[in-house]
């Protein structure tokens, strides 16, 4: 039986910072590569982001496991010599430093390729390294307003940010996606290539529905809560024991079904007012008002059956207390700097490529600031 990971034997240099670039460098050590992240005096800031996860930072803890810490200070001249000698010996450069920063330093990807073909380069940046915008601090937050996400999120009346960091995990997506393609095309070339990934493009991507409805249609939905722009009923019911259920009819099959054995009465299904999705829309108020009468009267478990019977797509709101405590939550054990372990949520990726004991180990360790430095200055002395 074959026990080697995926990317046993590739090597990643990261310069990289804060999440974008370390969960997709995550992503290659979950698989086999070795990382080395190379770290300024002290450490990436978000190992301070937080003291959550045991004392350190959430963040840092969750997309920096299996990686080899390298401190190096990028103006000392032997540091860059340093540098230079493991890039050579590299299958990967991956960055997300400040616009302009790696070429100022003499470690521009363009420059890197040509003096090793073999070299694929991943650059991270906010907007690009084109345009009016592309020397603007980029962050999540800001990206996610940029881009009109922040406009068509949260309540009416009350535009709001994604709860999560969409746009440095998309971002990271996008980087892994490209630098998957890039080592395959290696593998018939034998040349490497340059990957380029921005924040804005990978937001401003998954904001294509409401730019079509913008210029084509008849303009981007309005912030909607829990809400559906287009579809009902969609959104969150109040149950008798006051929780939140959300439903999700996607059809009029599925609209008949809810009307005769949820709502008891299938007399709602063929109501001129509700008898396509478009009346549905344009009546959604009257028609979420029949909802919710009906699954007030029944307890939370009650409904959830009913609606579990019937085939209805439905799911419970629940806290990031609920979350954790999920069925079907899987969980993994990653070991802190001091040695302790916790347990967080494992990737969403399972492939028989990564199972077994070796696929688990390899990501477990959380690198302390320059743990590695003194092994690897001599490895590539």
């Amino acid at each position: 039986m074959n026990n080697k990971l995926p990317f046993d034997g590739i090597t990643v240099i990261a310069l990289e910072q804060a999440v974008a670039a370390p969960f997709c460098t995550s992503r290659l050590a979950e698989a086999g590569a070795r990382v080395i992240k190379v770290e300024r005096a002290g450490g990436d800031f978000a190992r301070n982001y937080d003291v959550a996860a045991g004392g350190e930072s959430s963040y840092f803890v969750w997309v920096n496991q299996g990686k080899e810490s390298l401190e190096l200070d990028l103006k000392d001249k032997g540091d860059q010599a340093l540098l230079k000698r493991i890039v050579a010996k590299s299958d990967v450069f991956i960055q997300n430093l400040a616009p302009g920063a790696t070429q100022r330093l003499g470690f521009g990807s363009d420059e890197l390729r040509a003096q090793f073909p073999q070299l694929i380069t991943c650059d991270i940046s906010g907007y690009g390294d084109t345009g009016s915008y592309q020397k603007m601090k980029a962050y999540d937050f800001l990206l996610q307003c940029e881009t009109g996400l922040v406009s068509i999120s949260g309540a009416p009346e009350a535009p709001g940010r994604v709860g999560v960091s969409v746009c440095d995990i998309g971002a990271g997506l996008n980087a892994l996606a490209g630098i998957q393609q890039a080592l395959f095309a290696r593998e018939r070339s034998g040349v490497g290539s340059g990957v380029k990934v921005s924040l804005f493009d990978t937001l401003a991507d998954w904001m294509n529905v409401p730019a079509i409805h913008e210029k084509y249609g008849a303009g981007a939905p309005e912030p909607a809560g829990m809400q559906h722009p287009s579809i009902a009923p969609y959104g969150g019911f109040i149950s008798q024991d006051g929780d939140t259920v959300a439903i999700s009819i996607q059809n009029e099959r599925e609209w008949v079904t809810l009307c005769a054995e949820v709502l008891g009465d299938s007399t709602i299904a063929v109501d001129p007012r509700f008898d396509s999705n478009n009346r549905r829309v344009e009546n959604r108020d009257e028609l979420d008002a029949i909802v919710q009468d009906n699954f007030a009267s029944l307890t939370t478990s009650q409904l959830c059956e009913k609606l579990f019977q019937a085939s209805i797509a439905f799911g419970r709101v629940n806290s990031v207390e609920g979350l954790l405590k999920h069925p079907q939550l899987r969980e993994r054990e990653v070991i802190l700097q001091d040695g302790s372990s916790l347990e967080i949520i494992a990737s969403a990726v399972q492939s028989t490529l990564l199972e077994g004991d070796k696929g688990k180990d390899s990501v477990r360790a959380i690198p302390k600031a320059g743990e590695h430095s003194e092994l690897i200055r001599k490895e590539f002395s």
